[in-house]
């Protein structure tokens, strides 16, 4: 996973933290970040929910797999959480 969690610091930080990662809408990390919000189980992968998404994508290759679970941690710490009522 992610080593940026690892150590406490700053949204700022964070955020520096993550700047290699692409942050487009429907990348790995924004998905992971959405998984996140939704309270998701972790499932790294792209796509298949809904709307312009496209099809799903697994994540199979390291840096996929580690955008996913940066952006599913960055919402962890720094996001919130769908409020179902």
């Amino acid at each position: 996973m992610s080593e940026f969690v690892e150590a406490p610091m700053t949204y700022k930080d964070a955020v520096e933290a993550t700047e290699m990662y692409d942050k487009s809408h429907g990348s790995f990390f924004d998905r992971g970040s959405a998984d996140s919000w939704y309270s998701c189980p972790r499932d790294p992968h792209r796509g298949g929910v809904g709307g312009d998404s496209g099809p799903r994508i697994e994540a199979t290759n390291p840096q996929d797999i580690e955008a996913y679970h940066a952006g599913y941690n960055f919402n962890e710490l720094w996001g919130g959480k769908k409020s179902w009522d």
